[in-house]
Order: C-alpha cells, then sequence, then structure tokens
C-alpha cells in the first residue's frame, strides 16, 4: 500500500450500553479501493459515519492527510477532503441536478451565486471522471443510477479526495453496477481513494484492492483481494460456513392469487400492459428485469395502492379493490416493499411501533382503542430473536438501524402472521451473505407452508434458486413464464431484454 491518506486509529463508539465499534484501527492509501465488509449491524456504517463526521468517538483519532480530523464535525470533514455517498441518497427531488450540487456549497452572506462558474465546474468533473450529466434536470425524473451519479459528482465538486459509498450498488441492476465500477476505477487511476461498504461478494473481488471485515464492531481480518476468496470472505463475515438452502419439488396447490389483463396508465404514460399471471398455493413466482420496467407499479397494484386503468386482480376469490390495504392485511396477504426506508417503516417510530403498525387495529395489540403496549413489546422482541434484529430493543428508534436490520424487522413482521400470500419485492436488497441465507429459507418454509409468494428480484441467481416458475417483465409487458429447471442466464437474459419464444419480443 501507498503511504496512508487516512489513518483510523482505536476507534470505540457506543450507544448506551451497546458497543457498535470497539478498538478498529483501519488506513487507507492513495488510489487504493478497500471494500468494508460485515454482517448487517456489524459497524459499518457507523464507523463511515465517525470518519465523515455525523458521530463522535467515544475513544481513537482519524487522521486525513496527515492532519488530526475534529470528531463530529462533517464540516471539517468535507473541507479536508473526505466526501461520503450515503445509501439512502440526500437529494431534493424537486430542485435540478446542479441545485442539488451546488446546495451548502456557497455562503449565505454571499449576494449573488455563481451558478454559471458552478456548471462548468460540474461539467468538468463529470466529463473527467465519465459520469455525464444533464445540469438542468430535475432529480425526481432521473433513474436510481442516474441520482447516485448527482450523489458522487456532489462529494467530488466539494474536491473529495477520499470518497465513501455506503452500499453504492444497493438499487442499481447489474448494468449500471458494472458501469459504476469502472467509473471508481477510473477514479483510482486519477488519485482518488475509495471505501466501498458492499455484501454482494463478486463486486468486492471484481472490484477491491483489499478488503476490511468487521464483526460485531471490531476488525477482525484484512486481505489483500487478490489473495482471498467469496467464500472464505463470507465466512470471516458471519464466523461460520455459509451456505443457501436449497429448494425442494413438492406439490403445488389451488390458484391463491390471479391477475387477468392487468394494465395501468399514469399521466399518460403505460406503465403495465395487459399483464397476466397466477400464483398458486405452496408456489414462488418469480419475475425478473431491469429496473424501471413495471415492477413498482404492479407492486402498489398488489398493495391495493393504486388501481388498474383495466383488468383484475382475485385474491382468493375476492377482487382486490374491494378489499384495500386494510382488507389485505386481513386476508393474511403479507408485503415486502422494495423502498424500506419510504414505504416499509416509519423510522421515527420504535421498533416495537413498526411491528404492530399494520395490525394496530387488531385484538392482539388493541383494546377499546387503546394500544396493548406490553403486548406490542413482547412481539417485537420475539421478531427481534427470531430474526436476529442486531443492537436492537423493542425501543429502539427504527431509523438507527442498519438497512439490513430495517429489512429484517419488515420480514418478520409479514412472515410472523403465516400469511396466505405474500408480494416479496427486493427482499434480500442490501443484506449480507448470512442474512440472505436465512431469508431465502423464510421464504421457502412458507412456500411448503402452503403459501403463495410472488418474488420480484433483480438478482437471477436468487429468483432461479427460488422460484418454481418465471416470467420476465419489460416495459410494462410480462413474458409466459417458464419453469426454473430451464431458465438459464442466457434464456433469463434474452427475457429481459424482451426476446420471448415464438418470436414473441416486447415492444
Amino acid at each position: 500500500m501507498t503511504h496512508p491518506v487516512l489513518e483510523m486509529h482505536q476507534i470505540t463508539k457506543r450507544f448506551g450500553s451497546f458497543t457498535a465499534i470497539d478498538d478498529v484501527t483501519l488506513t487507507l492509501g492513495q488510489g487504493e479501493i478497500l471494500a468494508l465488509l460485515g454482517e448487517n449491524g456489524a459497524g459499518k456504517t457507523t464507523l463511515m459515519n465517525i470518519l465523515f463526521g455525523h458521530y463522535a468517538a467515544e475513544a481513537g483519532r482519524v487522521r486525513v492527510f496527515g492532519q488530526d480530523l475534529p470528531s463530529g464535525r462533517p464540516r471539517a470533514a468535507i473541507e479536508a477532503g473526505v466526501g461520503m455517498v450515503h445509501q439512502h441518497f440526500a437529494l431534493a427531488g424537486n430542485l435540478t441536478v446542479l441545485d442539488n450540487v451546488m446546495l451548502g456549497s456557497e455562503s449565505l452572506w454571499r449576494a449573488r451565486t455563481a451558478r454559471g462558474a458552478a456548471r462548468q465546474k460540474l461539467l468538468k468533473i463529470a466529463d473527467r471522471f465519465g459520469l455525464p450529466v444533464d445540469p438542468e434536470a430535475k432529480v425526481n425524473r432521473l433513474s436510481v443510477g442516474e441520482r447516485q451519479r448527482v450523489e458522487i459528482l456532489k462529494a467530488l465538486y466539494r474536491d473529495a479526495r477520499v470518497l465513501i459509498l455506503d452500499e453504492p450498488t444497493a438499487v442499481l441492476a447489474r448494468p449500471e453496477a458494472q458501469r459504476l465500477f469502472e467509473t471508481l476505477r477510473e477514479m483510482a487511476t486519477e488519485g482518488l481513494s475509495l471505501i466501498f461498504i458492499s455484501h454482494k461478494l463478486p463486486e468486492v473481488m471484481a472490484a477491491s484492492d483489499r478488503v476490511a471485515v468487521l464483526r460485531s464492531g471490531q476488525m477482525i481480518a484484512e486481505r489483500k483481494t487478490a489473495e482471498t476468496s467469496p467464500g472464505e470472505l463470507a465466512e470471516l463475515m458471519v464466523g461460520r460456513k455459509v451456505t443457501r438452502p436449497v429448494r425442494q419439488d413438492h406439490p403445488i396447490g389451488a390458484p391463491v392469487l390471479i391477475a387477468r389483463n392487468l394494465s395501468r396508465e399514469d399521466d399518460g404514460e403505460t406503465q403495465l400492459q395487459d399483464v397476466s399471471f397466477t400464483v398458486n398455493e405452496g408456489e414462488i413466482l418469480g419475475i425478473v428485469g431491469v429496473s424501471g420496467n413495471g415492477q413498482a407499479t404492479l407492486s402498489r397494484l398488489l398493495s391495493g395502492l393504486a388501481a388498474p386503468t383495466s383488468g383484475t386482480v382475485m385474491l382468493s376469490g375476492t377482487d382486490i379493490r374491494m378489499l384495500g390495504p386494510r382488507g389485505l392485511i386481513a386476508a393474511r396477504a403479507g408485503r415486502v416493499p422494495e423502498d424500506r426506508l419510504t414505504e416499509g417503516v416509519v423510522a421515527d417510530l420504535a421498533i416495537w411501533e413498526n411491528a404492530i403498525l399494520e395490525r394496530i387495529r387488531t385484538p392482539a395489540f388493541s383494546r377499546h382503542g387503546f394500544v396493548r403496549r406490553a403486548a406490542a413489546r413482547d412481539y417485537a422482541d420475539e421478531l427481534i430473536t427470531r430474526f436476529d434484529i442486531r443492537g436492537a430493543t423493542p425501543e429502539t428508534r427504527t431509523g438507527q438501524l442498519s438497512g439490513g436490520n430495517m429489512q429484517k424487522l419488515i420480514l418478520g413482521r409479514c412472515l410472523s402472521i403465516g400469511p396466505k400470500f405474500i408480494l416479496a419485492n427486493q427482499p434480500t436488497r442490501g443484506l449480507d451473505e448470512g442474512a440472505i441465507a436465512a431469508v431465502h429459507e423464510t421464504l421457502l418454509e412458507a412456500r411448503s407452508q402452503g403459501a403463495a409468494i410472488l418474488l420480484i428480484s433483480e438478482e437471477l441467481d436468487e429468483a432461479v434458486a427460488l422460484s418454481d416458475h418465471i416470467q420476465a417483465i419489460v416495459k410494462g409487458r410480462l413474458s409466459l413464464p417458464v419453469a426454473s429447471a430451464e431458465a438459464n442466464a442466457q434464456r433469463l437474459g434474452l427475457m429481459m431484454a424482451g426476446i420471448w419464444e415464438g418470436g414473441d419480443h416486447a415492444a
């Protein structure tokens, strides 16, 4: 490694009685790409938030380019050349790209904003690092990959020389993720130093120079990427050998959810077109596709949050438009939404409050209009134990959980009711290898008990491993189903490109 540009010495951070980071030392060289690995709740994001100044450590020190960095001061970190791209984007959707990039970079006492100079600087950085962007585009009209590009440019605009990326590919499709890491490599050759947090071991192996592994807040291993393997890294992360469960053949029962000729238009644009499928008892139907092809609209329709322009969806013989979201929950339909932070939980509420949020009006958790808090806390405690939600109690504010532990809470809330139907939209996004194996096992267990499961996933390996049948969604249209045993990578790739059997294709 070259001379360190970043040194974190013996960092310790506690939240009450819980030790999140315990005596951790970490270094980063110039032009180096370091992957930071660990289970959900291992302390990765906390450690990076200490580096960026969001948190103040109880012990230890941080040095950037040979200078001590003041604790708990993000402005000082930015001025020292540290930039951070958070897992959940911090962009104002109603503003332009340029407005977002400039936000907070100029003095409030400045008589006039230097918009023209800022635009030129942004375009120069975008060209230098291969991050094309339209400065005048509204952020709320950008794709997820484009928004991430804006977040990176925002950090580079502030002259970042050390860039931290927290789960940078969690919401990206595979082609977007590949392009991102090509860009990161270009950045490293230009002299930038990068740390990225990821649970996806293949991209860690492909993109990093070195890997550091945290477990339970402690640094337990460092490896040169060329001298390790995905199997070793997975075992280091969880402390044991990790194997994913294997789907077993079993009888499939009667139809539970039937969608026929679903179409949906928003603002004159077709989101879904003549979509039909059936999910049976004890079956997992996988839907694969590149993000933005209608998955979000389909999920909203099946959750009762939107109505189709035409077509029907029947759950156990009842039109879901007659049920609505509350009726779907009462009918034991479980939901794992794609965006856990905005649709899955209320971050400011305690875990026990989020645990009962969808069933707060049921006798189990309310009586005579009053919440049965003791029962709610006991239920939350069961979820924490059963689904291994790390570093949490029923009173913990949900927003303090790592992304993966937040996902575990949502999964636990959904799966603990013994659902008849489960909508699982990207259920393992942001989870570590051990947690992925646990989620897969739980979904397969629900399948064996007769649940009908619709799995929406951008991970082809996951879809093939879990699904009995697979359909591809392209530009709002759905292919015919194929058995997972017949769905190899080449065939799925063609289906996701809109090339289907018999010459049929997505227009």
